[in-house]
């Protein structure tokens, strides 16, 4: 029950990236074709094209981390052995719950000043634009924090190990782990 409600979750994630690129792809598109027909463009376009950006990269951020798309450091990980690579894991997920943290309160602190602002052609006010970091945040401490107990109790699979250490999967391996 818990693990379809997480995975609609992503799924849900995933449906609002492409909605997101879509309308950013859309909005600049129509712009580019506006300037070079009519010498015009929708201003508030621009803008929200931008702030599409700004969300796309941030909600991106929280789906790349679930599926361990981040850059590590494989060819250090990989001399280790698995005693060495799981303290590894744990030493990088400590950290990166530490930078997460540091994110959400840099971000909870910006909130109130970004409240106040709003964007000079739509209006919208600025923490909706930059108060995706509390999400972020939010998103991947969570699931760092799942795979620390996971790590701790003994419950994280060698092949999580081993992806990990940056060992190379086949495409069949690769596409589960996709999904």
């Amino acid at each position: 029950m818990v693990k379809s409600a997480i995975d609609l979750f992503y799924r849900l994630l995933d449906i609002i990236l492409v909605v997101l690129i879509g309308g950013m792809a859309l909005m600049v598109f129509v712009n580019v074709v506006m300037r070079y027909s009519m010498n015009s463009g929708i201003p508030v376009t621009e803008e929200l094209s931008r702030f599409f950006f700004v969300w796309l990269t941030f909600i991106g951020a929280v789906v790349a981390h679930r599926h361990n798309l981040h850059m590590g450091m494989e060819t250090f990980v990989s001399m280790l052995g698995k005693g060495g690579r799981k303290l590894m894991m744990g030493l990088s997920d400590l950290m990166i719950i530490g930078c997460s943290a540091v994110l959400f309160v840099g971000t909870w602190k910006q909130l109130p000043i970004n409240n106040s602002m709003t964007a000079p052609v739509s209006g919208i006010p600025m923490s909706w634009v930059y108060g995706t970091g509390l999400f972020t945040a939010t998103c991947i401490i969570l699931i760092t924090l799942e795979r620390v107990i996971r790590l701790l109790t003994g419950k994280v699979s060698d092949a999580e190990v081993a992806a990990f250490a940056g060992e190379r999967h086949s495409a069949e391996e690769l596409a589960e782990r996709a999904l």
